[in-house]
């Protein structure tokens, strides 16, 4: 694993599984991608993509999820502190290669942090 090999003991907050669709963007570049939130917490989020992005590199990332019949989003700047290859198996003939990351926020709105909260705390519906 790129980065820090002690990710369990380092966490500040639990983590709570939350699955959601993530898109981002490198801040050096303006193409949008997407990926999955697989778990969050306070500070940062376990992320599943098919592209390689380098340990260090600071993302501007939106996670989207819904909120009634409406589709509602949190937005913040996380930086990738740890990276390890992922082989996720759908079924018996389907899967896909790609990397896990941990992703530490560094930068969040007041209001956007409310919303991470009510995700954490199941105030919002999936």
């Amino acid at each position: 694993m790129e980065g820090s090999s002690n990710n369990e003991e380092r966490r500040r907050s639990p983590r709570v599984f939350i699955d959601l669709p993530l898109e981002y963007r490198d801040r050096s570049d303006s193409h949008l991608h997407g990926a999955i939130a697989v778990n969050a917490g306070e500070g940062g989020f376990l992320m599943e993509s098919t592209r390689a992005i380098p340990v260090g590199t600071e993302l501007n990332i939106t996670v989207l999820f819904p909120k009634g019949f409406e589709l509602a989003s949190f937005k913040a700047v996380a930086k990738i502190i740890w990276k390890e290859p992922y082989l996720k198996d759908w079924e018996e003939d389907q899967s896909w290669e790609g990397y896990q990351y941990g992703l530490e926020l560094i930068q969040i709105l007041e209001e956007d942090r409310w919303k991470l909260n009510l995700l954490l705390g199941g105030r919002f519906e999936f």
